[in-house]
């Protein structure tokens, strides 16, 4: 059984609306604004972890803007909060007010203490399935939300890699987005390179691909391109990129490419059979690889136990449940059951 001591919440913290724009389809990408408290405490966010939102109390959009599939649902009650991954956050420190050539602070004191962060913006990429995703598109630059986090478990970067492979399926590439923009300001010394797949091109979460030149040079996405990480596509349909699974894309990517084992690690997230498959990938191919659980968490912290995670014990043939919450979202591969 899974420990059942909830993890302590952060927050609540208020976190203001940036811009909040529509990608492609059902798709948005939202920019929020953290000051004091909230600010020191998404600045220290890694990838992988997530927040859990507030969105009781947001107007659903005009009635012909509703989806008709959306209709039925869009009245429902939102009872609980919903938890999203980060995409992006980027820190901005306060300036010193102290002046001299002295030290700014005492010895021993760590960056947070020298600069306390003045303002931390989170990125953030939905899709509108439900009643509170579709209330979440109403939300314009000013609003604010009542937000708990960081929570969870993230990605961990161990020592001795020097290449790194992101994996994304469906909805799974904002934590990997994140993961990228912190392996290229911590670790600029690991190749990184991305894998993005879904059913076809319309239903990617991404801005629209760039142009056949980039392309011809590995870099698709530029949400990836950004950070100067290659990045292909695969879709099912064959509209963009490589035909097939993304998993597939990446067996074809690694028979081309001579891999180092030891040194390389996948970093996946996506759908439950996705992960499954990049898992088996990597036990044959002997490569580390860390995945991101998409369960379903109703509360964020522990206390429902509802997102449980069946895992291999310590002792042989043995399981164990953990929660993707508190234990996650991030796992080792070969410790979870799928």
């Amino acid at each position: 059984m899974a420990d059942l001591q909830p993890v302590q919440p952060k927050g609540p913290f208020e976190a203001v609306v940036s811009f909040n724009k529509a990608l492609r389809k059902c798709f948005y990408r939202m920019c929020l604004q953290f000051t004091g408290a909230g600010a020191e405490a998404f600045a220290k966010a890694r990838p992988g972890q997530f927040a859990e939102f507030d969105l009781s109390n947001i107007a659903l959009p005009a009635p012909e803007a509703i989806p008709d599939e959306l209709k039925d649902a869009a009245t429902k009650q939102i009872l609980l909060r919903r938890p999203f991954s980060f995409a992006r956050i980027v820190k901005e420190a306060a300036p010193s007010t102290q002046h001299g050539t002295g030290p700014t602070t005492p010895p021993g004191a760590g960056p947070s203490a020298q600069h306390p962060t003045a303002r931390t913006t989170v990125e953030v990429v939905y899709c509108v399935l439900g009643p509170a995703t579709l209330r979440m598109t109403t939300l314009t630059k000013g609003n604010s939300i009542s937000i708990i986090g960081p929570l969870g478990n993230g990605f961990s970067i161990p020592a001795g890699k020097k290449r790194a492979l992101l994996i994304a399926g469906g909805m799974g590439s904002p934590p990997l987005e994140h993961l990228a923009q912190t392996l290229t300001a911590e670790n600029p010394t690991i190749d990184t390179i991305a894998f993005a797949g879904a059913n076809s091109l319309d239903v990617m979460p991404f801005e629209k691909p760039l142009d056949n030149i980039s392309r011809d040079l590995g870099f698709w996405l530029g949400e990836f391109a950004k950070y100067s990480i290659q990045s292909f596509v695969a879709t099912d349909d064959g509209s963009a990129g490589f035909k097939g699974r993304v998993s597939d894309c990446l067996l074809d990517w690694l028979k081309q490419n001579n891999v180092d084992s030891l040194q390389t690690i996948i970093y996946a997230c996506g759908p439950r059979p996705m992960l499954a498959k990049i898992s088996s990938i990597a036990r044959d191919k002997h490569i580390d690889c860390q995945v991101s659980m998409e369960e379903m968490m109703a509360c964020g912290i522990g206390l429902c136990q509802s997102c449980a995670v069946k895992c291999k014990a310590p002792a042989p043939g043995q399981t164990i449940n953990k929660l993707c919450c508190k234990d996650g979202p991030v796992f080792d591969s070969k410790d979870v059951i799928f």
